[in-house]
């Protein structure tokens, strides 16, 4: 699935399993988590249903699908408690690196619209402070009060639009990444393209709503979309 897109002028990346190797660190922490409550299994379709969503919004799922006797704030802050050992250690996805320095180079206007709250974002991106510091900015979805509603609800992606300095673009001249089905449907709800790279686990027949789906960051030709093409004598 390639060939020509709609010409795009500004990217929005998702974060987490986007960019950041993250997702298995949070598997790692909810099966910790479920254990110590003799909770059922974490399942993957369970993780599927809180990938990109507000920790809140995430918890109450948590919640209602198991019996948990807490409230969402109390499982937020243990999830929380465990992340401060866990998410330093976040490596970059492959190609991420590679497709967000040439955006930078070559003055392409990007952002990231995350789930994550501002204080997990310091933890993920430990090891990553330069890189993250090519992003125009950042919204943190999981405190920003801004953000009414999470994934899968537009607000995410329409307010990360919104943040751009200069003359702001319409939607559909935004490209967005994301790994997620709430984050897929959040970027086609705010009106925008959207380009999935599952994990994967998931059944890619989710990701209809996708513009293209492809197994990697590395995977992408930016002159598909209007934008610069690599620098093919690097």
């Amino acid at each position: 699935m390639s060939g020509k897109q709609p010409d795009v002028t500004h990217v929005i990346f998702d974060m987490d399993g986007l960019l950041l190797d993250t997702e298995d660190l949070y598997t790692v922490i909810y099966h910790e988590l479920f254990h110590e409550h003799g909770l059922p299994e974490y399942t993957w379709e369970l993780k599927q249903r809180l990938m990109g969503r507000k920790a809140i919004e995430a918890a109450q799922i948590v919640i209602d699908e198991t019996g948990l006797q807490l409230k969402p704030e109390e499982w937020v802050e243990l999830v929380s408690k465990k992340s401060d050992t866990v998410f330093p250690s976040a490596e970059l996805m492959p190609g991420a690196e590679k497709l967000v320095c040439h955006l930078f180079k070559n003055k392409v206007p990007i952002a990231v619209a995350t789930g994550s709250s501002s204080r997990l974002l310091g933890l993920k991106t430990t090891r990553h402070k330069e890189f993250f510091k090519m992003f125009h900015h950042i919204v943190c979805t999981g405190d920003d009060p801004e953000v009414k509603r999470g994934k899968p609800a537009p607000d995410p992606y329409l307010i990360a639009l919104q943040r751009f300095q200069g003359d702001i673009p319409p939607a559909n001249k935004v490209l967005v990444f994301e790994d997620a089905i709430n984050g897929v449907i959040s970027g086609k709800a705010a009106g925008m393209n959207v380009v999935c790279v599952p994990d994967p686990r998931m059944d890619k027949s989710l990701a209809h709503d996708a513009d293209l789906v492809v197994t990697s960051l590395e995977d992408i030709v930016p002159e598909e979309w209007g934008l610069p093409p690599y620098d093919q004598s690097l």
